[in-house]
Order: C-alpha cells, then sequence, then structure tokens
C-alpha cells in the first residue's frame, strides 16, 4: 500500500481532527510526525524492538487501555472514534482495525494525546510537536522518545508534504 504524505495529512488526518472537533494545523502536524516517527514510514528506526499495530505503533493493550480507562468516561466522544471503525471487522477483531483503517488508527492516536490532557487548539512549532511527542505519545511499545529524532523526522516529513512524496 502507498500513500503521499499530503495525502496522509488531507485525505485522512483531517478529516479525522475535524470529526473530532479539533482540527489545527498544529493537531494534523503532529499526528502526521507522529505516524511518520512511529512507523516503517519513518526512514529512522529509534526503537530497534518494532512493536505496535499500523502507522503509529499502537500495542493491543494499549488500545483496549485507551477505550476502558480513558474512552469510557466520554461516550459520546467514544461513539465518535468507534464511528470510524469497520462495522463488522471492529466487532472480530478490534485490534486489526489499527492496521487495516488508518482514520480510525488516527482516531486512536489522538485519544493517546488527549488522554494526556493536552491543549488540543494550541499553535506550535516543529520543536514544541516534538517535546509533546515525547512527553505524551505513549503508545504501548515501552520505546524511549527522543525530540530530536522526531524533529528530524518532521523535518523531511514536511518536506515531503511540500514535494509530494510517496511514503508508503
Amino acid at each position: 500500500m502507498s500513500i503521499y504524505v499530503s495525502d496522509l495529512r488531507e485525505q485522512i488526518i483531517k478529516p479525522c481532527l475535524e470529526a473530532l472537533g479539533d482540527f489545527s494545523d498544529s493537531n494534523a502536524d503532529l499526528l502526521l510526525g507522529t505516524a511518520t516517527q512511529e512507523s516503517l514510514l519513518s526512514e529512522q528506526h529509534y526503537c530497534a524492538e518494532r512493536q505496535g499495530l499500523g502507522i503509529y505503533r499502537i500495542t493491543a493493550e494499549k488500545h483496549r487501555e485507551i477505550w476502558d480507562k480513558y474512552l469510557i468516561q466520554f461516550p459520546d466522544l467514544a461513539s465518535m472514534v468507534r464511528g470510524f471503525a469497520s462495522q463488522q471487522q471492529f466487532l472480530k477483531n478490534p485490534h486489526q482495525e489499527l492496521i487495516s483503517n488508518w482514520a480510525y488508527a488516527t482516531a486512536v492516536a489522538w485519544m493517546i494525546y488527549k488522554s494526556s490532557n493536552i491543549e488540543t487548539g494550541k499553535s506550535m512549532d516543529g520543536n514544541g510537536l516534538a517535546q509533546l511527542w515525547a512527553r505524551c505519545f505513549e503508545n504501548g511499545t515501552g520505546c524511549a522518545r527522543n525530540a530530536e529524532e522526531f524533529m528530524a523526522t518532521y523535518r523531511s516529513t514536511m518536506m515531503a508534504v511540500d514535494n509530494h512524496k510517496l511514503v508508503a
């Protein structure tokens, strides 16, 4: 499967954040940077053990935790997130949705950030996004977070957006 960086941002991340009522350019850039840093879309693999599922490398355990400890508190938000999932596949194998459904995976990744009580509308530069990722994006893999590595990936990702580069 292939996707352009700009398409990931504009056709998957942006509509997802808009549907959740949390769109801002910074939020979209944060998720785009997160996807490229965490996934095999990134040329720099900061974590030797590739764990987790899909483009955000969210573990099954973290997936359950988001549902059982965070979304359970917000039924309307949980319903919106569930709306991104496939109707029947989610019931058969919910963790598979993190791999095969990029919009659903994006919604769950955003819930990881929201569960950290981040300020969702704040405008940030790349360094601020890197610090936020390093501090708040715990996807269950246990990988150490290095904001400088995120910044390197973020810079190349933003160049790819500008050049309409194919990333996967």
